[in-house]
């Protein structure tokens, strides 16, 4: 009824009938309440990063260390925990290991830290640094904040049941961990909210057609997945080994195939 009354009223002064600026208008106004949630993960971070930015400029270089080593061993209980929520320790093996294989072949660590390069260099209005950490900030943050379940789960309730429970839980989490790793790296903490917006607002926006392929038990791996990556940001932040954790990213990919795909092969040949 409402549509047909829009479409008698007239035409828009650009031309456009009322009826279609209804039907635009609803569009959009059913995007921006589904991307409620990510807006606020991605403000919670950048308010976190802003205040970490603030505090870094009081620490001592040691003060400094000490933080990153706290943001170590944070890491890599978050990541341990994540971990071993594996359902089938294989998929997991093979899929950390063809992802970086693929990872490798394709340099998508050197591809997301030249990003980030490009990034500091806007952000320094073409001045050029001699560290690293801008760009190592805003690969390891992104990495941690869109890898755990939570980004999915919480994607999903929000998408389909606009439930923000989740994701504002995480926003709270991710903000603290914002502070610390902008205190410990640097201001590169921020531009992980690009990150988070693309990749939550994907799943989200997308979230009713993705959902009935998405299971509990794909859920599982992929945060198994994500869980040992974060093992690996844990371990670069401790300083005992240089991982390029970004080329691990494939393994992702191939946690999906092999869920999906391996129960489907088993049932042929059964």
């Amino acid at each position: 009824m409402t549509l047909v009354v829009a479409v008698q009223v007239g035409s828009s002064a650009k031309g456009l009938p009322d009826w279609k600026l209804f039907f635009f208008a609803r569009i959009f106004r059913g995007v921006e309440v589904k991307m409620l949630a990510v807006f606020v993960n991605c403000g919670a971070v950048i308010l976190g990063s802003i205040i970490g930015l603030l505090f870094a400029k009081k620490f001592t270089e040691e003060l400094s260390d000490m933080i990153q080593t706290a943001c170590g061993v944070i890491t890599l209980v978050l990541g341990v925990q994540m971990a071993f929520k594996y359902n089938n320790i294989v998929y997991l093996a093979l899929s950390l290991i063809l992802g970086a294989i693929v990872g490798y072949a394709l340099d998508i660590d050197g591809a997301i830290l030249k990003l980030g390069g490009k990034l500091e260099k806007l952000t320094k209005k073409g001045e050029t640094s001699g560290s690293s950490n801008f760009a190592y900030a805003f690969l390891n943050s992104s990495v941690l904040f869109c890898v755990g379940a939570m980004s999915i789960v919480g994607s999903f309730e929000a998408g389909v049941n606009h439930n923000y429970t989740t994701i504002f839980t995480k926003s709270i989490l991710d903000g603290f961990m914002a502070i610390s790793f902008t205190a410990a790296m640097g201001i590169g903490t921020v531009f992980s909210a690009i990150a988070i917006l693309i990749y939550q607002g994907a799943l989200t926006l997308l979230s009713e057609f993705l959902q009935p392929y998405v299971s509990d038990l794909l859920i599982q791996e992929l945060s198994a997945c994500g869980g040992a990556m974060i093992i690996m940001i844990a371990i670069n932040l401790l300083g005992l080994k240089k991982i390029k954790t970004a080329n691990f990213l494939p393994a992702l990919v191939f946690e999906i195939l092999f869920v999906t795909l391996v129960p489907l092969f088993l049932k042929l040949f059964a």
